[in-house]
């Protein structure tokens, strides 16, 4: 009997906790479910703090948390995680690894000094100027480097900040979005004019600033303000949100899912992200573009590689409230302007298809294969 040969199998490691919805994680999930779609055994090896959140998932244990980049990492390490890393790896028997922040302790270190499998990298981070991380451990973090036989950066940001540091050559694989995810969900129900922001509550965000700007709209318009997610700011932000012409114009909305979430965007007016700093890749504005919702945003260079200012979003200086009130100000009266700007917006996050980087995903990891005895060797 001649026997089919059996798909490619590729282990996808995150180094953050999957029980958090950040985005590397909600890049992996995806990714993972896309590369299933098209035929590839791909499952996630990950740390969890409870039940992992969908199929084909290894857990490696429960994190801590880690100041990282103005945000909070949960991340996890140690003689444990090695041993659960390394077991998942023997049981799992991958063609290729695909690592997402390479240098992240926890499962992606195990892997790569304890295993010669094929790997891919993907850096996600993006520091302004020097990477003090990077920085202090250049050498050590090198002799992993030398072990990706494929680097990949999702943004021009994260690229500089990888080649500056260590001088080695990596490409740009952008991140990808579920267009179809977004675009078919089932709007949220809202009676007035809803803007709409999803991330964590802390000063990176700008939720402050959007506050701030909402404060001079709630008494001249009938638009409520949807404010998904929480951090460390949720309690004072709350203390001043602003009131409408009948009461409350704020919903605090907690943590959302993926489900919930891409509701509110595709019921939501304008999706607005007023990040200051620390944007790496916005595929939270793909997302509200796939989801049919006009966006305002920072003038970030992590946002700019995705959408064109006055093209598919309208974008302001960071930390201006004064701007971004002005801008949300314009979208909530000219329609015009929004219809333009939505669909320009869908045509833009189809280009970032998640099922189009599975796709190219594979072609590196076939080259990683391909390539992988001769970097093992240097």
């Amino acid at each position: 009997m001649i026997r089919e040969p059996r798909p490619l199998r590729v282990a996808l490691i995150c180094p953050y906790s999957l029980s958090v919805f950040g985005g590397v994680q909600i890049q992996v999930l995806g990714l993972a479910h896309a590369l299933r779609t098209i035929g590839v055994d791909a499952r996630i090896l990950a740390p969890s703090d409870g039940p992992p959140p969908g199929p084909g998932i290894m857990s490696v244990g429960p994190t801590f948390k880690f100041p990282s980049n103005g945000s909070v990492a949960p991340i996890t390490g140690g003689r444990a995680v090695m041993h659960r890393t390394l077991e998942a790896l023997r049981s799992f028997a991958p063609d290729v690894l695909h690592l997402h922040e390479p240098m992240s302790v926890g499962p992606g270190h195990a892997a790569l000094l304890g295993t010669e499998i094929p790997a891919v990298g993907t850096f996600h981070a993006a520091f302004p100027g020097r990477n003090a991380w990077y920085e202090a451990l250049r050498v050590p973090l090198k002799r992993l480097i030398v072990r990706l036989a494929v680097r990949t950066a999702v943004s021009e940001e994260a690229q500089r900040n990888f080649e500056s540091t260590f001088g080695l050559p990596c490409e740009i694989l952008p991140n990808g979005v579920d267009v179809d995810a977004f675009a078919s969900a089932e709007p949220w129900p809202s009676e007035r004019p809803a803007i709409c922001f999803v991330g964590r509550h802390e000063p990176r965000k700008g939720v402050a600033v959007l506050l701030d700007a909402f404060a001079g709209l709630a008494s001249e318009t009938e638009a409520v303000l949807w404010i998904g997610g929480e951090g460390p700011e949720t309690a004072i932000l709350k203390s001043r949100a602003p009131k409408g012409r009948s009461g409350d114009a704020v919903e605090w909305l907690g943590v959302l899912s993926e489900q919930e979430k891409a509701r509110r965007l595709r019921g939501a007016t304008i999706a607005c992200f007023p990040s200051i700093e620390g944007e790496s890749f916005g595929v939270v504005l793909l997302e509200a573009m796939a989801a049919g919702a006009m966006v305002v945003a920072s003038d970030l260079t992590g946002y700019r590689d995705v959408a064109r200012a006055d093209r598919e979003v309208l974008l302001v200086p960071p930390d201006d409230s004064g701007a971004l009130r002005g801008a949300l100000s314009l979208a909530l009266r000219d329609q015009g302007l929004r219809e333009r700007l939505v669909a320009a917006g869908s045509a833009r996050a189809a280009e970032f298809a998640m099922s189009r980087l599975a796709e190219a995903f594979v072609d590196r990891y076939e080259a990683a294969i391909r390539t992988a005895p001769a970097v093992r060797t240097t």
